[in-house]
Order: C-alpha cells, then structure tokens, then sequence
C-alpha cells in the first residue's frame, strides 16, 4: 500500500481510504468491524467518517452511528487508535445534524467534543468541513450554482472558525484540518489566511471524483497540486455505477440504488451509456472495472487517498486488490478518449 503525504502536516495517508458512511445502517456494526480489522491488515491507514454519517439515508435519528461504530471498536481494540489516520467531519449548514447549525467558532468545540465521545477516542487526526457555509456547486448543483457571497465576510468567517480550529489544536484534540465540497476560490481564501498566522493551514480537500465526475481536473487540481493539498476522492466508484451492476436497468437488492433511486442526482440519461464506455475498456484488457477505477485515481497527480466505501466485506476484499494494478499507457489513452465522448454525465 502506497502513502502519500497528508498536505504539510508530516503525517502520510494511504493511497486508498475506508470510507465508513455505511456503518450502522447498510454495514452492521460486526461487519463495520470485520472491515476495520480487514483494512488495517492490507494496509489502509486511513480512515474517514462524520457526525451526520450514516447514510442511504440520512436519517436524524441516525445521526452519529457510523461514529459510535468506530468507537465500540476502538473500546474492543486498546490501544490501536495510533494505528491508523481518522477523520471525520462538522456538518454544515442545513444539515440534519445540529438541527442545521451552520459552522461557527463557537459550534466546532460542542461538536467535536461529541464526535470524540461517539468514537471513542481523545483526538482525531484530520478534522474537515463537511460543506462551506456559503453554499457549494457540488452534489450536482453545479447545473445551477450562482454564488453570492461577498468575499470579507466569507474571510471574516474563515478567519473566526480558524481561531476555533487552532485552539483545538493547542489541547491536542486535532491534529490538521481539511475541507470537503470546496472550490478553488475557498480553499485559496483558507490558505490566505493560514499563511497570515490566524489558524492551521488546509492539509486536503474532499471532493468528488471519479472517471465520471472530474470537475476536480480544472482549476482545484493546479491548486492541489502547487500547494500541497492533496485530494481526497469520494465516490470514486461513482456510487457504485462503475462497477457495472446497475447496467441494464438492474437493481440489486440492499444496493445504494435499492435506497436512492437517483443516486444523489447521478443517474441521468448520459451515465449508464458513459459507465458502458468504462466497463468496455476493463473487459478489452483483462481489468476488473473497481480495479480500473480505483488504479486511475493514483495516476492523478493531485491524490492522496481515494475514500472507497463497502457496504460488505466481500466488496471491501475486490476493492483492496486494486493496489495491484497498474494501468497501462493504453489503457489511460482509452480512458482520455472515453472522457472527451462522455463529458460531465451528471
């Protein structure tokens, strides 16, 4: 398992991440535990969760399993927390969690300080924003978006939440901060002001990406990239499309599309024909396709973990075999042309 640098915290994450957003609803918590074990025995260092998880839906009285999951196992595991990178996430405004509290420097301590009693633990490694407060053009709302924030006010906030943020850090109860459903804008305003002295500087972004979702590519990447804050893809299985099994108008039973019909707004008219493209490449070279999808996030140069989820050990068993794999040059040539015919297709 490769490590790749947590932006210039010093501390190196796995180039694949066990996502936990099934825990407690799809994932039992004896499995969400087999997982664990699972994953940190091939290698996985890295492991990502948040206060309103699970999902599929979310559900307000739900709010906050996936969190006591990673706790009951931390409680049967002393002495294991150091093993591995977690992070988790304070939701933002409009969320279920916190009646939809927006993100203050007066919410973050409350918060956290109840995500550490859902987990067990005193500390987490990388603490994130779920979404900004301003609103985000993520979760397909890139069709419509109109931004309306003014820039002070947006740095004032940034600049209070930081303060926030740093005195966390001073007590030891995190150890970096990242973002998550930021724009290029945002998280150049966060390392504005981080360079200015007021709070800890951004160490990632957790957007979505995936062979069919790469509105990362433009302008984010080159931040990525010249400021040493790395990506850390959600969805890069694309909600399980690129596995093929929702090819054909399936629908398997207990599946994320068993319980989301649209997928978040990802089944459109254009994905199923686009996936197609994707799964034709695998069957052409002998690659299954979460393999395929999974090896193309390490070629990005901007990617420090791709954040996968299982909702069963045996999903969890294929997705843990991408690592290796190595895509050939023809390979990502198809990969290029498949993405110029199927631009955006959702």
């Amino acid at each position: 398992m490769k490590m790749n640098p947590l932006g210039r915290t010093g501390m190196t994450v796995s180039e694949l991440c066990l996502g936990t957003m099934t825990f407690g609803n799809q994932t039992t918590e004896a499995e969400g535990h087999r997982q664990m074990d699972a994953a940190l025995a091939a290698g996985i260092n890295f492991v990502d969760t948040a206060e309103m998880y699970p999902v599929n839906p979310v559900r307000a009285e739900t709010i906050g399993r996936t969190e006591e999951v990673l706790g009951t196992w931390h409680a049967a595991n002393p002495g294991r927390r150091g093993d591995y990178i977690l992070a988790t996430k304070i939701s933002g405004e409009g969320s279920l969690a916190r009646n939809g509290e927006a993100i203050t420097s007066t919410s973050i301590r409350p918060t956290l300080e109840a995500s550490l009693k859902r987990l067990q633990t005193d500390y987490v490694d990388l603490y994130q924003f779920h979404w900004p407060n301003r609103g985000s053009y993520m979760f397909r709302k890139n069709w419509t978006y109109q931004p309306t924030a003014r820039a002070e006010a947006v740095r004032q906030d940034m600049e209070d939440c930081l303060g926030a943020l740093q005195a966390e850090v001073d007590r030891g109860t995190i150890r970096a901060f990242g973002l998550s459903n930021e724009s290029a804008w945002g998280t150049a305003q966060w390392l504005r002001l981080a360079e200015a002295g007021k709070g800890p500087r951004v160490a990632s972004i957790q957007n979505e990406y995936s062979l069919l979702c790469r509105l990362y590519d433009t302008d984010l990447a080159e931040l990525s990239v010249a400021e040493d804050v790395g990506l850390l893809a959600f969805s890069p299985l694309a909600a399980g499309l690129l596995t093929g099994k929702y090819q054909g108008g399936a629908v398997p039973e207990g599946s994320r599309m068993s319980l989301s019909p649209e997928l978040g707004g990802r089944l459109t008219d254009r994905v199923l024909p686009a996936t197609q493209a994707y799964l034709d490449i695998a069957q052409r070279h002998g690659l299954d396709p979460v393999h395929m999808a999974l090896a193309w996030c390490r070629t990005r140069p901007f990617m420090a973990s791709a954040i996968f989820g299982a909702t069963t050990y045996q999903q969890l068993d294929v997705a843990l075999g991408s690592v290796e794999v190595t895509l050939s040059d023809e390979v990502l040539d198809e990969i290029t042309a498949a993405h110029k015919a199927h631009p955006m297709p959702y």
